[in-house]
C-alpha cells in the first residue's frame, strides 16, 4: 500500500483522488506516523423501478394467516 506524507496528499490531492478512484488505496502519514487510510467508497446501490417491484410483489404469495394466529402458535408451543 503506497504511503504519502499530509504534505504531499495536500499538494496532489487531485491525482492521489484518481488513484483511489481506480481502486488503489493509501495511507496519510504526518510526522512519519501513520493518520489515516483512504480508499474507494462502496457503490452505492440504485433503487429498483416501481414497475420491477410491482413485478416482484405478484411473485411472492399472499399471507393467509394474520401475525397475531401465527404468533399465538409460537407462544403456545413454548
Amino acid at each position: 500500500m503506497r504511503t504519502v506524507s499530509l504534505a504531499e496528499a495536500k499538494a496532489h490531492l487531485r491525482e492521489l483522488l484518481n488513484t483511489v478512484e481506480a481502486g488503489e488505496e493509501f495511507v496519510i502519514t504526518r510526522h512519519g506516523r501513520a493518520v489515516a487510510r483512504v480508499s474507494p467508497a462502496e457503490k452505492t446501490k440504485q433503487p429498483l423501478p416501481i414497475k420491477q417491484l410491482a413485478t416482484l410483489r405478484k411473485m411472492v404469495p399472499a399471507w393467509t394467516e394474520r401475525s397475531a394466529g401465527i404468533v399465538r402458535q409460537l407462544r403456545d408451543a413454548e
